[in-house]
């Protein structure tokens, strides 16, 4: 297998090794780390977050997480974990004297715990099974974990020759369990099944009293059952279960208010309608929702230390707010970040601070705390002070109409751009249909290096369209039975606005995007010529084939208001396949080989069909990789293959 490279000229930006880059590259992008969680201590004094970095070495393609520590204010800051394995899930014991985490440190994901003023971490658990989610009880002398068992018998048939499987048969269902936080006195700590199925554990909360645990239910551990989730609550002495909410609707994140009054949880009654929050009365079992959210997708991030409100995130146009939702009134921004933050927000235990990792177009992104009172933000970490400042190009949010509807884009230009001066525009689209472009920093590693196209002189408009999340429910429900419709003309006048704006060259355009994405550019191609080239990664292109090999079927049933057996019309001519006969687009290929959610198939049906037609195409298949790829060398590559196929057509481009 011949191995892709890119000249060092291009890389560098035309530098020599020993200056360094003189413009963002991707090897720069795979320098900067990532933050996933953050969580201030009980009392606000203190923080832990996780950074990630990727490793790459002769052997090695990874992704390294691990705890960092630091005052309230940053100082005192030190790394806590090290090692060959990732750390991360920290939580903080009641006194903050402790911080506990999950590692597979010795080959299996197990429970540790470490002292804030350092020393070696100490095991407590001895699993053999699949580690899920864990959290610290409120009185900190419990660990409730979900975990699935060990299974030898599994071994056993492989090492046979006989580990075939039968569909839907004996699922691997986690159940709940319980340890004490402090060993016995014989050194031992004995693990307690609280739950067990017939269906797998999801999400749960302790009660305030440490007496109790709401737990999420659902059918299977496939991911096409995710919408069918209830609520049960389980006393942890006794072990009984009591359901709380079992309705036909997606009932999920349950979160107790720290009075012990009530549960909080969100109901969702079916997928594109909005969620509520709900709650639930622990003295009478009355239920009560509260008012719907902008967006109706709250994400609960936990109650204020006084029980009157609590507090969740959403995406809002292109920012992730934190809202307050009072349990007698309506929700309100609470914290507008100036960029948008992650989906690693979470209050700390008192309910007075919140952890959040914060990064603008043009700042990476670093860990905060903020203080739920002044709502002020501080930052705590110094992942990314230390990367080479290079020049980025501005982005700006743009708006403009189609067809009755307000739309937003971000539109990223070149350093120093001259007024004026008409460049190549990159057509970017995201995943979902229900994703959304936010003002994440542009030069951090991904699929699509932005920070790297802008450095080349490149534009880039990633569009919002109908569909995506952050816009209300109205908007993201908007291209029910009309994927390539409505959604199409939202992208393309999109470009028509950037191009009115005297920026984009009509005859220099460039459209890509992964997932949806990946369908949207397949779909672009096969309705206009006006690109000069296109590269779709993990794209469906037959949606009859799409729908009998993927792990979510139902999700295209919601779209398109049934199976392909009901709307066979719908599915076909809602195809990207359909349209090959018009492609004479170059087409670049990306796709994952162990890919449930878009099977590799969807990639080899249009490499097979360009390359019948006699249309340049390109397609690179990823080994071990599912939907998203992760190992730093394959996003690696990614990112240059798009610099250099961008390249490559453009300068022939007239």
């Amino acid at each position: 297998m011949k191995l892709h490279t890119i000249g060092l000229i291009a890389l560098l930006g035309g530098a020599s090794a020993a200056e360094g880059p003189q413009q963002w590259t991707p090897e720069v992008s795979m320098k900067v780390r990532n933050i996933t969680e953050v969580l201030p201590s009980p009392d606000g004094s203190a923080v832990v977050w996780t950074e990630s970095a990727a490793v790459m070495s002769a052997e090695k393609s990874e992704i390294d997480t691990q705890l960092f520590f630091a005052q309230s204010d940053g100082s005192h800051r030190l790394q806590l974990t090290r090692g060959e394995k990732s750390a991360k899930g920290a939580e903080f014991s009641p006194d903050g004297a402790f911080i506990y985490f999950s590692s597979e440190r010795n080959g299996k994901g197990n429970l540790f715990r470490i002292a804030v003023d350092g020393g070696e971490a100490e095991k407590l658990t001895g699993l053999k099974g699949e580690l899920g989610a864990y959290h610290l009880s409120p009185n900190g002398k419990w660990i409730a974990f979900s975990a699935s068992p060990e299974r030898p018998e599994v071994e056993a048939a492989k090492r046979l020759k006989l580990d075939f499987r039968v569909l839907d048969e004996d699922p691997v269902d986690q159940a709940l369990y319980l340890v004490a936080t402090n060993a016995d006195s014989g050194g031992q700590r004995a693990v307690k099944k609280l739950v067990s199925g017939p269906f797998t554990v999801g999400a749960f909360a302790w009660s305030p009293d440490s007496r109790a645990i709401a737990f999420e239910t659902r059918p299977s551990p496939d991911a096409d059952v995710s919408r069918k989730s209830d609520i049960s609550e389980v006393e942890v002495e006794s072990c009984v279960v009591q359901p709380i909410a079992n309705t036909q609707a997606t009932e999920a994140q349950p979160a107790y208010s720290p009075d012990g009054r009530y549960l909080a949880f969100v109901r969702t009654p079916a997928p594109l309608q909005p969620g509520r929050i709900v709650l639930h009365d622990r003295k009478n079992a009355k239920e009560r929702e509260l008012p719907e959210s902008f967006d109706g997708q709250p994400n609960l991030a936990g109650w204020a230390g006084d029980s009157r409100q609590i507090y969740f995130a959403e995406v809002k146009g292109t920012h992730a707010i934190l809202y307050a939702m009072p349990v007698d009134g309506p929700p309100r921004a609470a914290f507008t970040p100036k960029g948008t933050f992650g989906a690693g927000l979470r209050l700390n235990a008192r309910g007075t601070y919140a952890g959040l990792a914060l990064q603008t177009a043009s700042e990476p992104v670093e860990a905060y705390s903020l203080d739920l009172h002044s709502m002020k933000p501080v930052q705590v970490s110094a992942a990314n002070t230390n990367l080479p400042k290079l020049p980025l190009g501005e982005t700006q949010l743009i708006h403009w109409k189609n067809a009755g509807e307000e739309l937003e884009g971000l539109l990223t230009l070149p350093p120093g751009y001259q007024k004026g001066k008409k460049i190549p525009l990159i057509l970017n689209i995201h995943g979902g249909p229900s994703g959304v472009f936010t003002e994440t920093f542009i030069g951090a590693s991904g699929l699509y290096p932005i920070a790297s196209f802008a450095g080349q002189g490149w534009a880039v408009l990633r569009v919002n369209p109908r569909g995506s999340t952050g816009y209300g429910i109205r908007f993201r429900a908007a291209n029910l039975n009309d994927w390539g419709g409505g959604d199409y003309k939202d992208l393309m006048s999109g470009v028509d606005r950037v191009i009115e704006m005297g920026i984009a060259d009509p005859n220099r355009l460039v459209v890509m995007g992964w997932s949806y994405g990946g369908y949207m550019t397949n779909w672009v191609i096969g309705q206009t010529t006006r690109f000069k080239a296109a590269a779709t990664g993990a794209g469906l292109s037959n949606l009859i084939s799409m729908w009998g090999t993927n792990d979510i079927p139902t999700t295209l049933d919601d779209y398109f208001s049934g199976t392909p057996l009901e709307q066979t019309e719908r599915y076909l001519k809602m195809s990207p396949l359909y349209y090959v006969k018009n492609v004479t687009t170059p087409t670049l290929i990306l796709h994952g080989e162990t890919d449930p959610r878009v099977p590799t198939g969807q990639g080899y049906e249009m490499y097979n069909a360009l390359k019948r037609r006699g249309v340049e195409t390109v397609m690179v298949v990823y080994p071990r990789t599912k939907h998203g790829p992760e190992e730093p060398k394959f996003v690696m590559d990614i990112m240059r293959r798009h610099v250099e196929w961008v390249s490559k057509h453009l300068s022939t481009a007239q």
